[in-house]
């Protein structure tokens, strides 16, 4: 698959945004998007490594909604099938501004292509990972982050493989 995304973004927050983050950082990709005023997550301030830009206010929801108005498609990534709390309120905005959004959870067989998939069917340049935090569903930074190594980055972990940098 030729990787179409360009910039992948998420609020910073324990979990699934910061291993969407994290998986850009560990690539060398162009990342961002919005955090809380404050820089504010459950585990105290985010990191100055991240290329996050604070919104005014305080509030997880308005970085949420922002972060999914201002990309071209969201993926929820959850443990659990069922969705709630915050990562209900991502579909809520997804659907508010009229964007494609993807939720995987555990129970999905090959996730990895489904994301290949939603990325390529959608046209998905600015990517926004969202999903549960690090103390709902613990374990949730790691499988994530190994997820979207497999699914964007496979070739480039992989050199020599499906036409990827090193194959001589």
């Amino acid at each position: 698959m030729v990787n179409l995304v360009i910039k992948i973004v998420s609020g910073g927050q324990t979990g699934a945004d910061r291993a969407g983050l994290d998986a850009a950082l560990w690539h060398q990709f162009p990342h961002g998007g919005w955090c809380p005023k404050g820089r504010k997550a459950e585990d105290g301030a985010i990191g100055g490594q991240y290329q996050l830009t604070e919104t005014p206010s305080t509030s997880y929801l308005q970085r949420t909604e922002w972060n999914v108005r201002d990309s071209d498609g969201t993926i929820v990534f959850t443990f659990a099938e069922d969705i709630t709390g915050g990562s209900l309120r991502t579909l809520a905005f997804a659907k508010k501004h009229q964007k494609p959004c993807l939720h995987i959870s555990r129970s999905i067989y090959q996730p990895e292509v489904l994301i290949q998939k939603f990325i390529a069917e959608h046209s998905i340049k600015v990517l926004n990972i969202a999903g549960s935090r690090e103390s709902k569903e613990v374990g949730i930074h790691h499988w994530v982050k190994r997820l979207l190594n497999d699914a964007l980055f496979w070739s480039e972990s992989h050199p020599g493989m499906f036409g990827g940098p090193g194959e001589g």
